[in-house]
């Protein structure tokens, strides 16, 4: 496979496990005043990404993660039906110093009774030559992003950040993983907080649920990874029926 086509069906699964028309990949075939029609029209936000109405019955969960996290949305919410409401922000949560900007914007004034979070992958990731959040700085940022997230009293997880293969693009290194996961890890248990350990999880099964020299991973993927994220919700749920 060449490396054109290999991005090509990178990007097709991506935007399959988004939820995204597959057509929306031939985008660049569109006439200019088709796109400039289109333009004009507010454009409808990714399944993913919608906000959905409360079954005030149910508790409250908040996914807060970047694309791997878009990617696992739509079927975690799927396994927890009729248990939970499960919502996240309205977009891609980025790096850290992203999330220290918008985490009030995204915890909102409602209650939330479980908040499942990561931060890492755009952090470690090398712009220009450097991390965007060295790790340094990648500390202090959770610190203060897990200080903001406890005052809503929710229970906090934690999730790892997936493994990382050779030859993605923007380029970040699996070693950076571990040593990013390594702190994190550090601060949860210095809070109390549990750790939903997507890495361990993922790390046997890479040559089957990830794109090959892509962090993402495939439709079957996503919903693989939902099922350990799911699962870890529920441990959560439980504990809090039990107070």
């Amino acid at each position: 496979m060449t490396t054109t086509r290999l991005i090509g069906s990178a990007a097709l699964a991506l935007a399959m496990t988004l939820g995204l028309p597959q057509d929306g990949m031939a985008a660049q075939q569109k006439t200019q005043p088709q796109q400039q029609a289109q333009s004009r029209q507010p454009r409808a936000l990714p399944p993913a990404l919608a906000p959905i109405d409360d079954d005030p019955t149910l508790p409250r969960v908040l996914l807060i993660g970047d694309s791997i996290s878009i990617g696992y949305m739509l079927p975690v919410r799927a396994a927890l039906a009729g248990k939970a409401n499960v919502h996240r922000p309205p977009t891609n949560c980025g790096p850290t110093i992203r999330g220290l900007e918008q985490i009030d914007r995204w915890l909102g004034e409602g209650r939330w009774d479980v908040i499942h979070f990561n931060w890492g992958l755009h952090d470690l990731k090398f712009i220009e030559g450097k991390r965007q959040v060295p790790l340094v700085e990648y500390e202090k940022n959770l610190q203060r992003l897990v200080a903001r997230m406890k005052k809503t009293g929710a229970r906090l997880i934690w999730c790892s950040t997936t493994p990382v293969p050779k030859g993605c693009s923007p380029p970040r290194t699996n070693d950076d993983v571990v040593a990013y996961n390594a702190v994190a890890k550090k601060i949860m248990d210095a809070n109390g907080i549990a750790i939903d350990d997507l890495y361990g999880f993922a790390l046997p099964r890479l040559a089957e649920i990830q794109l090959p020299a892509n962090v993402h991973f495939t439709p079957k993927g996503s919903k693989t990874l939902a099922g350990q994220v799911a699962a870890s919700i529920r441990v959560a749920l439980e504990k809090e029926d039990e107070k």
